[in-house]
């Protein structure tokens, strides 16, 4: 599986990207990245990797130009970041064979907020997981999401874990929230990544699957 490098035209812009598709996979699981990092984050990238190996493809890119980068305040636009995620769903849709193809999100920080809010535009997204995500950002959003949400935790990451508390209680949908143990925001700690990836790609296999045969 190799991914090819592609350009993404939504509105105005053209975003680059890392898209990996292949023959009966389940789905594709399309990232959003966090404030001040790229298609390029490596903890993405490893998520992205173990996605591939359980039959899912992938999609990262990016969700801000450089000169959208260049100002801070447009990393934390949760509404451009939508419109952007929302835009990349549709051209993927309209990229050959993948018209009907299940979508789900995996958002990190920032980008998980994106997810939430595009998901909620998008009744027919497969799946959310969230990394480490501020939810609380989308928190109006929250109520009109269906698609099956899993928010993953870092346990000594604090502030984070009781937004996402909070944020649990306001999601109506199927939802869950993992807490890795003794991990911190950028789950840097020795074990801590492989549990996300074993968290995303159950909750993946088992929703997305079911986006799939519905």
């Amino acid at each position: 599986m190799h991914p090819q490098e592609v350009h993404i035209r939504t509105g105005s812009v053209m975003l680059n990207g890392s898209l990996c598709v292949f023959p009966e996979m389940h789905g594709v699981v399309v990232f959003a990245h966090g404030s001040g990092s790229s298609r390029h984050s490596p903890r993405n990238k490893m998520v992205a990797s173990y996605m591939q190996h359980e039959g899912f493809g992938t999609l990262l890119f990016d969700l801000l130009t450089p000169e959208d980068d260049a100002s801070a305040l447009n990393r934390f636009n949760i509404d451009l970041l939508t419109q952007r995620l929302i835009g990349a769903t549709r051209w993927l849709h309209h990229q050959p064979g993948l018209g009907g193809v299940p979508v789900a999100y995996f958002g990190a920080s920032t980008g998980a907020a994106a997810a939430l809010c595009a998901a909620a535009l998008m009744p027919q997204t497969a799946a959310v997981v969230s990394r480490g995500g501020r939810p609380d950002l989308a928190m109006q959003s929250l109520p009109d999401v269906q698609a099956p949400t899993l928010l993953i935790v870092g346990s000594e990451d604090q502030e984070v874990l009781q937004l996402n508390e909070a944020a649990l209680d306001a999601l109506t949908c199927t939802k869950e929230l993992a807490i890795v143990e003794g991990a911190t925001h950028l789950f840097e700690e020795p074990g801590a990544m492989q549990q996300v990836c074993r968290l995303a790609a159950h909750w993946f296999q088992t929703h997305a699957a079911l986006a799939e045969n519905a």
